[in-house]
Parts: C-alpha cells; sequence; structure tokens
C-alpha cells in the first residue's frame, strides 16, 4: 500500500489517535455550538432583544483568541494527552451555567466563558505533528479538523431535535446541559487512550514558555506588531459591551477592562523580548532558524478561513429564517437544517485541502482556495428571499468548501515550520481565526448580512496578495535532543 494513504477503517496505532483526537475536537465544537441552532428558542424563553442575541454571539468566540495561545503553550510544555483531557473536563462547567441562567448576565458569563473551550482545536494540531509524517500530515490535520469541526453541524442538526424531545420552553436547558455530560464523560476516555507521540519518539519542548522563540530580531520586532491585532480585538469586544455598546457593563467596569487588556498586552511584549533577548545576542546558526513570516502569512490567511466561517456558523441560522421564512416558508428548525450544509463541507473539505496541499504544493492550492473563497462570499452576498432555496444551499456549500479547504491547506504547514513549537504556532494561527470572527461578527452587528459577506471577500483579497510572499516549505527541520544531538525532520 502507498505510504502516503490512510487506512482510515483502521483503529491500531496513528489511525486510532487520529480518530481519538479528532473525536475529542467533535465534542469541543459540539459544545461550543451547542447554543447557535437554539437561540430561536432561548430568544423566546429568556425575551431576549436582537442585540442581546448578536451579543452572546461575540461573547461566544472572545475568549478563544487568549484561550488559544495559552492551550498552544500548555500543550507544548504538558503535552496532548493531559491538556485536552483538562479542558474537556472544565469545558462542561460553562454548559451547566448556561442551561442553568435566568437572566442575559447569566447567559453572557457562561458564553463568554465558553470560548475557552474553542482552543480545544490547537491541541490535536500538535498531536497529528508528533504521529504523522511530513508527506501525510496535511491529510491528518484535515481530517482531524474537518471531521472535527463537524460538531458544530452536528450540534445545528441534533440539538433542536433534542430540546423538542425534552419538551416546554425549557427544553433547550435539557439540551444545553447534555453536551455537558457528553465533554465529561469523554474528558475520561481520552485521557487513558492516548500518548503524545508513538512509542520511542522525543516530545520536543520549547527552551522556554510564555511566548514563541524566534530567530532573528527582525523576527522579534514583526512578532511583537503581529501580537497587537488579539489585544486591539479585546479592547474592541469590550467597547462593543460598554455603555458605547449593548451597555452590558457600565463605564467604570470597562475602564478598568481596557486598563487590564493594555497592562497584559504591556506585559506579553516583555514575555516576548525576554525569552528572545538572550538567544538573539549572538547570530542563530542557520540550521535553527525559521521565518517568522511564515506563522504570519498563516494568521491573516486563517483569520480569512475559519475566522469567516465561525462568524458565519453563527449567524446563518438567524439569516436563513430571516430570509427565507416569509416567501419559503422556512421554520425555525429548518434554517438550523438548512444552515448546517456550512458547517457540514467539513467533513470532506477540510481533508481535501490538506490532501490536496500535500500532493501539489503548500502555497499553490492555498492561492486557489483564497480565490474560491473571495468568489465564493461575493455570490453569498446576493441571496436574497428571491432565491430558490436549492440556488442558496448550493452557493453556501460551494462557498463552505473554498473556506474549509483554505483551513486544511494552513494547517498543513503549520507543523512543518518548528516541530517544538507547534502547538504555540497552532495558537497564535489559531487565534487569528478568532479575532476574524469577533471582527466580523462585529461588523454584522451594525450592517446587513449582504455588506457582511462583502466585507470578508475584501479583507480575503487582501491576504490572498500576502500569501504569494509565504515560503514552500523544503528541506528539514532540525531539533536537539535531551542527549545534545540534532534531529532532523523532513518537511516535505
Amino acid at each position: 500500500m502507498n505510504n502516503n494513504r490512510l487506512n482510515l477503517l483502521s483503529f491500531t496505532g496513528k489511525v486510532r489517535i487520529l480518530h481519538l483526537t479528532w473525536i475529542a475536537f467533535f465534542i469541543s465544537f459540539f459544545v461550543w455550538f451547542n447554543h447557535a441552532p437554539l437561540l430561536i428558542a432561548i430568544k423566546e424563553s429568556m425575551g431576549l432583544t436582537s442585540q442581546e442575541i448578536k451579543t452572546l454571539l461575540i461573547l461566544n468566540v472572545a475568549l478563544t483568541i487568549p484561550a488559544r495561545i495559552i492551550i498552544g503553550m500548555l500543550v507544548d510544555k504538558f503535552g496532548p494527552k493531559r491538556t485536552y483531557a483538562t479542558l474537556l473536563s472544565l469545558g462542561s462547567v460553562p454548559c451547566f451555567m448556561f442551561a442553568l441562567a435566568n437572566t442575559f448576565e447569566q447567559l453572557a458569563l457562561a458564553r463568554f466563558l465558553m470560548g475557552f473551550i474553542g482552543a480545544g482545536f490547537v491541541i490535536g494540531i500538535r498531536m497529528m505533528g508528533e504521529w504523522f509524517p511530513a508527506k501525510q500530515v496535511g491529510v491528518a490535520e484535515g481530517i482531524y479538523g474537518g471531521w472535527g469541526n463537524f460538531g458544530s453541524a452536528a450540534a445545528a442538526m441534533s440539538l433542536p431535535l433534542i430540546a423538542l424531545a425534552f419538551g416546554g420552553e425549557d427544553g433547550w436547558r435539557y439540551a444545553v446541559g447534555l453536551t455537558g455530560v457528553i465533554a465529561l464523560i469523554y474528558a475520561v476516555i481520552y485521557f487513558f487512550s492516548v500518548t503524545d507521540t508513538p512509542k520511542g519518539s522525543t516530545y520536543f519542548k520549547p527552551k522556554r514558555i510564555g511566548a514563541m522563540e524566534v530567530t532573528s530580531k527582525s523576527d522579534l520586532y514583526f512578532y511583537i506588531l503581529m501580537s497587537i491585532p488579539m489585544y486591539a480585538t479585546l479592547l474592541l469586544l469590550t467597547w462593543k459591551l460598554s455603555p458605547s455598546g449593548v451597555h452590558l457593563l457600565d463605564g467604570s467596569t470597562a475602564n478598568i477592562i481596557y486598563a487590564s487588556i493594555t497592562a497584559l498586552f504591556v506585559y506579553n511584549v516583555y514575555k516576548i523580548y525576554q525569552i528572545n533577548s538572550e538567544q538573539l545576542k549572538e547570530e542563530v546558526p542557520e540550521i535553527h532558524r525559521y521565518k517568522f513570516k511564515q506563522v504570519a502569512i498563516l494568521d491573516l490567511a486563517y483569520m480569512a478561513t475559519f475566522g469567516s466561517e465561525l462568524a458565519v456558523v453563527s449567524m446563518l441560522p438567524l439569516f436563513f429564517y430571516e430570509t427565507f421564512s416569509e416567501t419559503h416558508g422556512v421554520t425555525a428548525i429548518m434554517a438550523g437544517l438548512l444552515a448546517s450544509v456550512f458547517a457540514f463541507m467539513n467533513l470532506i473539505a477540510r481533508p481535501g485541502g490538506g490532501l490536496i496541499s500535500d500532493k501539489y504544493g503548500r502555497k499553490k492550492s492555498l492561492t486557489i482556495f483564497l480565490i474560491g473563497l473571495v468568489i465564493g462570499y461575493f455570490i453569498m452576498s446576493q441571496i436574497d428571499s428571491s432565491w430558490s432555496l436549492i440556488l442558496a444551499v448550493t452557493v453556501t456549500m460551494l462557498c463552505a468548501f473554498f473556506v474549509q479547504a483554505g483551513e486544511g491547506a494552513v494547517f498543513a504547514m503549520v507543523p512543518l515550520i518548528k516541530r517544538r513549537m507547534t502547538g504555540q504556532i497552532a495558537g497564535m494561527v489559531g487565534a487569528y481565526g478568532n479575532v476574524g470572527a469577533v471582527l466580523f461578527l462585529t461588523v454584522l452587528s451594525f450592517v446587513s448580512p449582504q455588506i457582511f459577506f462583502l466585507t470578508i471577500a475584501g479583507f480575503a483579497l487582501f491576504v490572498l496578495v500576502a500569501i504569494q510572499f509565504i515560503d514552500e516549505p523544503k528541506g528539514h527541520i532540525a531539533e536537539i535532543l535531551p542527549d545534545g544531538t540534532v534531529e532532523m525532520i523532513e518537511v516535505h
């Protein structure tokens, strides 16, 4: 059998790890988006306004920005097994909080805390990088990300029916609470079922934790520059929740949060400088260098791909309902099912993107997928009530294919930059996905869905240009073994 092919029907060796890990990611997404298909029922049950619903959507992705950075550091230090099991068990808590909430403020807090479980994605990226060689890592990351991402579609398809089965206006509470129970059970299963590396392999850890290591002074400044959007997005979110926005926070609380975020940014810059200043006193040997621009461009690409997917998956059920309820008789449950096709495409698109990237080249594949994404969102901006449902769903599926194939291509490159920092690199790239989601959902709160789709297309055009400056991974990554010898890891 061709060594580049995977027998997905096997449940042994690295394929077993792949299956167990994508299921962990699936559950984390199932939990993370357990509110989206139930928003209409929650809105009616709790008497929420449309603005409060939009606020919950933004809060759901906010904490994931710092969480992915933190989880990236933790997985590099403690390994995927312990990190994933801990995250899933802790992630069950806000599920129960949300299910038991009686006020908008309680809902908002639970939704904000729920964002932490969205960082689970980063953990599996390191796990796949450890278990799969370069010629298979793209498709392995694609299957992991794609099948795991399907958790949001599974939530959209199943949770309204589960809520209906429980019945009454509290049916949504039981559905959300059930997702927490599932996360708690699987945390235990995962911990006792996997290992961080194949037998005999070394789990390389960063020399220090707290910030990424860079290998040139210009990259140090570039790294600091690329950290700014993550904190700026948190400031934007705070503004959105302040008296200038939806007034969830009072003025003094908002000011305290502004100051805290600014202080956190200053501390982060200090840690970046502290961790890198010592090793940059002398020129880093060529064999150990990597270009930070690789990380920065992938940040932007994931912002356009996954950032837009997060935003679109959150708003699509309501968009289909409001667009087609009068002209086509679409109900709330039907809207959720129709919208689920966007996330449904993850089953084939993201693995397909990784496979194409493995076979035909990382840069070329990512370029093609971004072109398709731009065209797809432009066409989606034209959808209105005069369209047939079949045409609207077909366009949505085609757009989703390019979006998610692009995600697969991005993470086909991430493990090929610097092995010992794969978690941190994946954390930063993943965080940029959430930066995109917050920014796009903030735009949506001010404009029509049509302008929202056009905004994403416009940003993706900019990213398309940036991708042309990325370097195709080639040669080997050098990592130092505990005994001081150098191991060369193939990246093409």
